[in-house]
């Protein structure tokens, strides 16, 4: 996300959650039992005269050129409309059974959890949902992940070694990196590692950590490519980012930018796998068009795109990633229900209560 997520609108979007939540929501039945994803190919995307509209929390530029020739391949008359993910989260609560949203499209796993939570995403057909393994989905088939985000320790090439990095992002607390680490803490996507921190570890562990991290003296940057960039300039030796950003000046600079990505070994909350993805309003008029359109983002072509034009994780098997990638397959990654990201106000909480933001 572009800046931490707007208190007012997380706090309205919590309030709405909880309403709707405490009224009941779809039961949903749980999805096929395979635990890996089919190689077969989906459906194949048939002409149409229908329309649809798509509640987009990530940018134009991104996913544009998909939707685009989405539109072309199908003949559906396609309105989008861009903002940021937890805004439009809280837009599609409040709109409620009026919303003309059909497919929310969403930046972060965890406002695609607090949307399922109100009762407000339909379960997917399992010819959708059995296209990606079951660590990126909703258990209950109501959301789905398109492109993975791996959250990563960017570091200097020329001051470190992958094996002088610590095994667990936990080690980072350690004196010796006094000095050496950059964060953005009012980065969404730092917000929504803290939160599963606290999952895998319990609130007292991520307080301490964050109180560590802070008693080191890390440098405060206002956004991920910030980080990599004083990486790269040796102002700082490491820091807290998402693995992609690195790649946009591998792109520019070539490979001799001095910085690598690191995913922790340990395979704890710091080399977690977020999800942009996208789920089906339970309101929608235009249900097999929703349906297309998740497909077609799940297809071979598009989620090449996302592997070549965004360095993202493709989450579909077969797809070839960047070469300097390191294989999903090799990651280890910690066991984590992404759809309980939605649980952001007490991590919050503990971001101010250490006085961090």
């Amino acid at each position: 996300m572009k800046k931490a997520l707007n208190v007012l609108i997380l706090g309205a979007m919590a309030l709405a959650v909880l309403t709707l939540a405490a009224c009941g929501s779809t039961a949903a039945s749980a999805p096929g039992s395979s635990t890996s994803p089919t190689v077969s190919q989906p459906t194949p995307v048939a002409k149409s005269a229908g329309t649809l509209t798509v509640y987009s929390g990530r940018d134009e530029k991104l996913i544009g050129p998909v939707v685009e020739r989405f539109k072309k391949e199908t003949g559906v008359d396609i309105k989008v409309r861009y903002g940021d993910t937890a805004e439009l989260a809280a837009a599609i609560l409040e709109e409620g059974k009026n919303s003309p949203a059909d497919v929310y499209f969403a930046q972060d796993a965890g406002a695609l959890g607090a949307i399922a939570s109100a009762g407000r995403l339909a379960k997917l057909p399992d010819v959708i949902v059995q296209r990606v393994d079951e660590r990126f989905r909703s258990p209950k088939g109501e959301w789905i992940g398109i492109s993975g985000r791996a959250r990563t320790v960017v570091y200097n090439t020329k001051a470190l070694k992958p094996e002088d990095l610590p095994d667990s992002i936990l080690g980072f607390a350690d004196p010796k990196w006094k000095g050496k680490i950059g964060w953005a803490p009012t980065n969404g996507s730092f917000q929504a590692f803290v939160t599963a921190l606290r999952i895998t570890e319990g609130d007292a562990a991520a307080s301490r950590w964050l109180e560590g991290i802070k008693a080191n003296g890390a440098k405060t940057y206002k956004n991920n490519t910030a980080i990599v960039q004083a990486v790269g300039t040796g102002e700082v030796e490491v820091g807290f980012v998402n693995h992609y950003y690195l790649f946009n000046f591998l792109k520019e600079q070539g490979e001799s930018f001095p910085a690598r990505n690191y995913h922790p070994r340990a395979g704890d909350a710091g080399a977690m796998m977020n999800v942009a993805g996208a789920g089906i309003l339970d309101t929608s008029k235009n249900v097999k068009t929703a349906e297309q359109f998740v497909q077609y983002m799940l297809s071979s072509s598009s989620q090449q795109y996302f592997a070549d034009q965004t360095f993202e994780y493709p989450l579909v098997e077969g797809i070839k990633v960047h070469p300097t990638l390191v294989p999903l397959a090799q990651l280890k990654l910690p066991k984590i229900d992404l759809g309980n990201l939605s649980d952001l106000q007490q991590s919050l909480k503990l971001l101010r209560d250490a006085g961090i933001l």
